[in-house]
């Protein structure tokens, strides 16, 4: 089984890290960091309060034992070693303060340190960068991560395959995040050309 670190940071987009974490547990085991001061974004966002006994809730809510949760502070946490093998991280959605952090190697917390340690190893990464408009600042980190291999993944949404509502803008934002990190998915039919 695949095991993937998934990061939730502050910055309105917790719907989409709630539908990759979603995905992710049908196929990985799922080590999951979320940064203490986005339990109330995710309470506001999508109704779900995992500030206390998060795993727990977790498992609970996905129907799942493969996911293990760790605070932003813990950093002695398996996930802070490049010693703990994985098979990448995804930062969904990912503020610009966690982006500033690891594209100038400030491990400040455990997404940081995670995000820092996937780098020194070679892994996959990719951020999800949910901020808008972007910054010259902001525009620099995120080219300085770009040609270190990280994948850039902003949450765009598009219109050719028609969404009724936002539960399908979500469920197509999410599923071009899984494109991009190489992840088989079912939430929408993927662009064939059009036909006349």
């Amino acid at each position: 089984m695949t095991n993937l670190i998934l990061a939730i940071t502050g910055a309105s987009g917790a719907p989409f890290g709630v539908a990759v974490l979603k995905e992710l547990v049908k196929s990985a085991t799922v080590h999951v960091i979320i940064s203490s001061n986005t339990f109330p974004i995710i309470s506001d966002e999508t109704g779900f309060d995992w500030a206390d006994h998060t795993e727990t809730k977790l498992r609970k809510h996905f129907g799942a034992d493969n996911i293990y949760f760790y605070e932003d502070r813990n950093m002695e946490a398996p996930i802070a070693s490049g010693s703990f093998k994985t098979d990448g991280m995804l930062i969904v959605p990912c503020s610009m303060k966690t982006l500033a952090g690891i594209a100038n190697g400030y491990a400040n917390n455990l997404i940081e340190r995670a995000a820092d340690v996937t780098l020194k190893e070679g892994r996959r990464l990719l951020v999800a960068p949910r901020e808008m408009p972007f910054s010259a600042i902001h525009l620099e980190n995120m080219l300085k991560l770009a040609r270190l291999g990280v994948t850039i993944v902003p949450p765009v949404p598009a219109f050719y395959h028609h969404p009724e509502n936002l539960g399908q803008m979500i469920d197509f934002i999410t599923g071009k995040i899984l494109d991009s990190f190489g992840i088989s998915h079912e939430l929408f039919k993927p662009w064939t050309g059009k036909t006349f």
